[in-house]
């Protein structure tokens, strides 16, 4: 078949195209944003894409045109597709179809941490004989892609609670046919899809409603909104329900959590109060641990032996902007992650602050999704900044265009706020100028995490210059 991609460049359809060449369709596509990594990725890919919305790149006509899911009508290529009558899907209805229909589905999904927990259960699955196909929302390290194509049973995907497409509102998730469905966590977020928190469990007793009666619903218990959902639920719960967490009510329990064995970190899980086995992994903070319990579930169930879970979970690698160190100058370290909620915010904060005990924590935060941007969570973000030694927040992102779903976030009050709870607080707008008012006050020691679920204006080397600048400034000195 020839597909047809309008928004190509975008990360989940960009991965989807690379899906489709590799199972042997010819694929074109489009988009008026044409920039790295998506576009050399595709590039590489010998996809050709072209520039701008235009109708004649549906000359001649394609099997079936995806619309991405930040299109709307209007779009020059929407409309000839209507138009012209021509066959059209959602991303996440081609991945239904051309990948899942007919293989076992696990589908993680929650607020936090789906691309980690998809990118453990990938590589789990992986050394425990599986062979899985994949689709992650990130660079999964181990394999250096965000995809993988397989003929076999088993296939996982992050399962994305945002809506398909602007002829489908509903949560991609619904899609993805689930056999085993991960909710780790719920929490209020994507203000702009969701009025309520309300509407957000409604979502997840939906795709909870979608496990067949031999699959799994692998509930994270720590979650007191996911304990509601399955409450909600109750004798509507056509599957079989296995909770996991640190609670002492939990099914699967994770004990004597030991941040201190060096760089790996070890804890000990029970299964309805009997030992089951000791883990350890190279990643830090309490939700690392959540995010590989729930894996250890969800790989039982699929029959993993716990051997291969142990040295999977101990050689995973993470992904990137998730903790990612960036570099190292001068003695500061300078770490990319993709924290944007004020539960993840505080979560990477106090992650950091267990790792790097007695050493300044610099928080950089940049008010970037569509919720962070939003004054709902004021007085969160205060509590979650206050974790870090030294803050220095961002103006909120595209604040000149306002936002149609409420009040922009304060970020004067913000800082004002954090301050008072006796932490070093600013508020500067650009990267520009937060790297000149930041370079000079950091010290050998310091950890700069840099908080943002965009590019940050490409904070992140940009830092790491200065403080490279700044490094042979004093060697000359020294001369």
């Amino acid at each position: 078949m020839h597909y047809h991609l309008i928004g190509i460049c975008g990360t989940a359809m960009a991965s989807l195209a690379g899906m489709l060449q590799a199972r042997g369709h010819r694929v074109t596509g489009s988009d008026e944003n044409v920039y790295p990594p998506m576009s050399t990725m595709l590039e590489s890919l010998g996809i050709p894409v072209m520039a701008g919305y235009r109708p004649e790149h549906l000359t001649p006509a394609p099997d079936c045109v995806v619309v991405g899911n930040a299109l709307s009508r209007g779009n020059p290529e929407v409309e000839e597709t209507l138009n012209r009558k021509l066959l059209y899907r959602s991303q996440a209805e081609v991945v239904k179809e051309e990948f899942i229909r007919g293989r076992r589905s696990l589908v993680v999904a929650g607020t936090h941490g789906k691309t980690t927990t998809s990118s453990i259960a990938t590589w789990v699955m992986e050394r425990g004989g599986l062979d899985p196909g994949f689709l992650v929302g990130g660079l999964v390290q181990n394999f250096g892609a965000s995809f993988r194509v397989r003929d076999s049973e088993y296939f996982i995907i992050e399962g994305d609670e945002y809506d398909t497409a602007y002829f489908d509102k509903g949560p991609k998730f619904m899609h993805y046919l689930p056999e085993i469905a991960i909710v780790g966590n719920i929490e209020f977020d994507h203000a702009d899809i969701y009025p309520t928190l309300d509407s957000v469990k409604l979502a997840f007793r939906r795709l909870s409603n979608l496990v067949p009666g031999n699959g799994r619903l692998v509930a994270g218990w720590d979650s007191p909104v996911v304990r509601e959902v399955v409450g909600d639920m109750g004798s509507r719960l056509h599957t079989q329900l296995e909770t996991f967490g640190t609670s002492n009510d939990a099914k699967w329990q994770a004990h004597d959590i030991d941040y201190t064995s060096g760089t790996l970190t070890r804890f000990r899980v029970t299964c309805s109060g009997r030992e089951w086995a000791t883990f350890e992994m190279p990643l830090i903070g309490d939700f690392n641990v959540r995010n590989c319990l729930a894996v250890v579930v969800a790989a039982d169930a699929w029959g993993v032996e716990r051997e291969a879970i142990k040295d999977a979970l101990a050689t995973f690698q993470s992904v990137k902007r998730r903790m990612q160190i960036r570099g190292e100058e001068n003695g500061v370290i300078v770490i990319d992650d993709f924290a944007h909620h004020p539960t993840a915010v505080r979560e990477t904060l106090h992650a950091l602050q267990t790792k790097y005990a007695g050493r300044r924590i610099v928080a950089v935060f940049e008010p970037r999704s569509a919720t962070s941007r939003l004054a709902v969570f004021q007085k969160e973000y205060v509590d979650a900044l206050a974790q870090a030694d030294h803050v220095v927040v961002a103006e909120v992102f595209a604040r000149d265009k306002g936002s149609v779903y409420g009040q922009l976030l304060d970020t004067g009050e913000l800082v004002a706020e954090v301050a008072r709870t006796g932490r070093p607080a600013h508020c500067i707008d650009g990267a520009d100028s937060i790297v000149r008012h930041l370079a000079p006050e950091l010290r050998p020691g310091d950890i700069v995490a840099v908080m943002s679920n965009g590019g940050f204006g490409g904070i992140h080397e940009k830092l790491l210059d200065a403080l490279r600048a700044s490094a042979r400034q004093g060697e000359k000195g020294k001369g």
